[in-house]
């Protein structure tokens, strides 16, 4: 795979950043900050949605860290084109607040930490290590109950889809929605007894024990 010279100088535990905010004052400081680090590099500043898009197309960064209230073209549409694009950057949100729409919608479109500005300077840096490393970094001050909620269920989806196969899901949401084993097999075109060994396994894979047990873990962790 190509590397780009700026990657190339720094080793491998290099982390290149895009840095995004309106407000220079706020760049000055991310700069500050992160040259006081070692094996940071920021390729590009900028101090709009459309410079920050064009900037991340340009250097394909490791980490971005913005504001998603950058003006011209807001933070959610920056995500977006990240998103539908499939650039491999990793996003992080450093902003003064964040409503529930916006947080919910962000976390949806795969940012993988959020600071707010308030926060220790470290916490910035930690974060960004974090989320290089392929972790998330939500702090609970940064998150309302209802968006720690979201996190939790996107966990629990991502955690069903590595130990579970694609029948066992399926049988997840047949059982999810009320149907009995024989419903289940006729949906299925399997057998009852194939089923009860699905639902066997699940149960040991899950460690639940019961289906009504089964019908609230896959709600509280969105497999339904």
């Amino acid at each position: 795979m190509h590397r780009s010279p700026e990657r190339d100088h720094l080793g491998p535990m290099s982390v290149t950043l895009v840095l995004g905010d309106e407000h220079p004052v706020v760049l000055d400081g991310l700069e500050h900050l992160f040259r006081l680090e070692k094996n940071f590099k920021i390729l590009a500043r900028c101090t709009t949605g459309e410079e920050t898009l064009r900037a991340v197309r340009k250097h394909r960064p490791d980490v971005l860290v913005f504001d998603i209230h950058i003006p011209v073209e807001n933070g959610l549409d920056v995500l977006k084109e990240i998103t539908k694009t499939k650039l491999p950057t990793r996003s992080v949100i450093f902003t003064a607040a964040l409503n529930d729409d916006e947080m919910f919608e962000a976390i949806r479109l795969g940012v993988l930490g959020i600071v707010l500005k308030h926060m220790e300077s470290k916490l910035v840096v930690q974060c960004i290590k974090k989320v290089h490393a392929g972790e998330k970094w939500f702090e609970r001050d940064s998150l309302t109950s209802a968006a720690q909620k979201l996190v939790q269920r996107e966990n629990g989806v991502r955690h069903a889809y590595e130990i579970l196969s694609s029948r066992e899901i399926e049988v997840i949401h047949l059982v999810a929605s009320g149907l009995a084993n024989q419903q289940i097999g006729k949906k299925l075109y399997i057998s009852e007894g194939t089923v009860k060994t699905h639902l066997h396994k699940i149960y040991d894979k899950l460690h639940v024990d019961s289906r009504l047990a089964l019908a609230l873990y896959a709600r509280d962790n969105g497999l339904v």
